[in-house]
């Protein structure tokens, strides 16, 4: 079969290419505009894993801190100097433990955390040192109201107010110093 019969079947071969690497190119944009979107969905939830972690390791630091702090003898509050102190509060004959671990910060994989120191240069409370901006803005639960609106992970402190003391917000207080 040769002659124009052969000319057209040869064009309409190459149109019928043409169609099939265009639609290919299309699924490719398509594939690759849902992975994208797949993948913001999967960051964001890891922040918010990540969050919900931060908030569960700061508080239990806080409470922790608040507990020795009460725990201390003759009724003298004092703070830790160091996180280790929690693990092991060597004050007693019988050692005491406030925690098993030091929690790491889950926004920077380490357990070096910010610390806010107390007036009397002990541990107050701990910080993220990330500066990632909070995915979470508001509906904290009472604890943790103070934290609505903060711009950082940095801005969460989870401080420990002694009851006796004046109420004011963890990040506010008097004296505090943020190593």
């Amino acid at each position: 079969m040769s002659g124009p019969v052969a000319l057209r079947r040869g064009a309409r071969s190459v149109r019928n290419r043409g169609v099939t690497y265009l639609w290919a190119l299309l699924m490719v944009a398509a594939m690759s505009a849902g992975t994208a979107a797949l993948a913001e969905i999967w960051t964001t939830h890891a922040m918010r894993e990540r969050e919900a972690q931060l908030l569960f390791a700061g508080e239990e630091i806080r409470r922790a801190i608040g507990a020795y702090f009460e725990a201390t003898p003759a009724g003298a509050g004092r703070y830790p100097r160091a996180l280790d102190d929690l693990l092991q509060d060597r004050r007693y004959p019988v050692v005491r433990r406030y925690l098993r671990r030091i929690y790491p910060d889950p926004m920077t994989g380490s357990v070096e955390w910010g610390l806010v120191r107390a007036p009397d240069g002990g541990i107050a409370g701990v910080y993220s040192r990330a500066r990632t901006p909070t995915l979470k803005k508001t509906h904290f639960n009472p604890a943790h109201v103070t934290f609505e609106g903060a711009a950082t992970h940095a801005d969460w402190k989870f401080v420990y107010v002694p009851t006796g003391a004046a109420r004011t917000p963890p990040a506010r207080i008097p004296h505090a110093r943020v190593r």
